[in-house]
């Protein structure tokens, strides 16, 4: 049932938060419940999803989900674009199938799609009651106050600017404490848009994908609380109970007007993802046709990828990953940091079936998604700039610390489940 490279990930547990608790702002006020709860409930939240017959079976259900709206979705992108979206009735013969899967046609209006159903969703309050129900979870479990807690919520399903908006007007009253976890918590978690993406790019070599895809941004958020709260420890003068009224700002006139949007707001996203990955992509090939130039290091050219592999495989390994596979899992961590997890995820969908094995590509899957990247310090500047102006001065000293935070609370539940027995997610 357990087995060493359990104990690996122990290590990995002790090793995140460790390395927290040494760049700490006040390491003598060190959350100890916090930090044991929190590891608690990523332990029992990832045992009942997928050891309690009835939950397994829902999280079953959600590759089927999946499934269903990339089906869906292939026939909206096939009327817009025809054969050029992987379609039957390609008007050649072809010689590589493999070369159907476009990013652009196959990734991306997934994430168009599901923003105008998540836009219906809210509309038809079914969104903001579970919302509401996870803020009122964090709230008790974790000791958030309301508005920092829905938030927190809403992040989860919303994305990293989006959920804060809940809670506009009372990002200005906010601790510092608590507007650093806020932005670590974005970093932490994915958005409910891109769950389904990253889903749909992992499904042929992972089993469950959209079981553990939206498993990991659900438990990555009390890993994004507690590194917060040991690096700026929260300040209990200032961080009083405070009522919550209802923000405003999501209000739809109508089922079309939520569609409408909806489907708006989700390509003003696809754009920003599709530019950040042709900027960054683009950048690193540059870094890479330098670093060509110099003599070769054990039998291969130097390159971005190799450097970060290097770096980050300790940190792989202590999270339970085989040490065979702890180079290519670093390498897939650095490139999550500098390139965004959907760069990543694309690395670990090509990577053979026999190449990684399986348990290290569930560890991985819960390593990667989060939105911790350089793109993100961008992201949340220009967000916060917008809701919250008064206070940029204070959020440009914080964001990087946040972002380090938010990629070592992906490493953080990756450690938990792979500390979870090796059973757990067969079958």
């Amino acid at each position: 049932m357990f087995g060493p490279e359990n104990a690996q990930s122990f290590l990995g547990m002790a090793v995140v938060i460790g390395i927290c608790w040494a760049l700490s702002e006040n390491r003598r006020r060190f959350p100890w419940k916090l930090a044991i709860g929190a590891v608690v409930l990523q332990a029992i939240l990832v045992a009942a999803l997928f050891g309690l017959p009835a939950l397994r079976a829902g999280l079953g259900g959600a590759g089927q989900v999946v499934d269903g709206l990339a089906t869906s979705t292939q026939a909206g992108v096939a009327f817009v674009f025809g054969f050029l979206a992987g379609t039957p009735g390609q008007p050649y013969p072809l010689t590589n199938p493999a070369g159907l899967f476009v990013f652009a046609f196959r990734v991306l209006p997934v994430i168009l799609v599901v923003c105008a159903l998540a836009a219906l969703l809210w509309h038809w309050r079914i969104l903001k009651w579970i919302t509401q129900g996870f803020g009122l979870i964090f709230e008790k479990t974790m000791g958030l106050r309301g508005p920092p807690a829905l938030a927190t919520a809403a992040t989860i399903f919303m994305g990293q600017v989006e959920g804060p908006i809940f809670i506009r007007s009372y990002l200005p009253t906010l601790s510092r404490s608590e507007l650093f976890m806020l932005i670590t918590v974005g970093m932490s978690c994915v958005s409910g848009s891109t769950m389904v993406a990253y889903a749909t790019i992992l499904k042929g070599v992972l089993p469950n994908a959209a079981a553990h895809v939206l498993t990991a941004s659900i438990i990555s958020a009390p890993a994004g609380v507690l590194l917060a709260r040991i690096l700026v420890p929260r300040e209990p003068e200032t961080e009083q109970p405070q009522a919550l009224e209802p923000e405003g700002d999501k209000v739809y006139d109508s089922t079309v007007d939520a569609l409408i949007r909806g489907t708006s707001d989700g390509l003003a996203i696809v754009m920003n993802v599709g530019a950040t990955l042709i900027v960054f992509v683009a950048l690193v090939a540059m870094v890479n046709g330098i670093l060509g130039m110099f003599p070769p290091i054990a039998g291969a050219p130097p390159s971005v990828e190799r450097g970060l592999g290097v770096l980050f495989a300790p940190l792989a390994w202590t999270m339970g990953i085989p040490w065979h596979d702890a180079p290519t899992a670093g390498s897939l961590l650095g490139v999550k940091l500098v390139l965004t997890e959907f760069t990543a995820f694309i690395r670990m969908g090509a990577i053979p079936a026999g190449d990684m094995a399986e348990r290290s590509r569930v560890i991985m899957t819960y390593a990667l998604c989060g939105f911790a990247n350089v793109a993100s310090v961008g992201i949340n500047l220009a967000g916060y700039s917008v809701l919250v102006p008064e206070r940029r001065g204070e959020i440009v000293g914080m964001v990087w610390k946040a972002m380090m935070a938010g990629f070592l609370a992906t490493c953080l539940t990756a450690s938990v489940v792979g500390a979870m027995p090796n059973g757990l997610f067969g079958g």
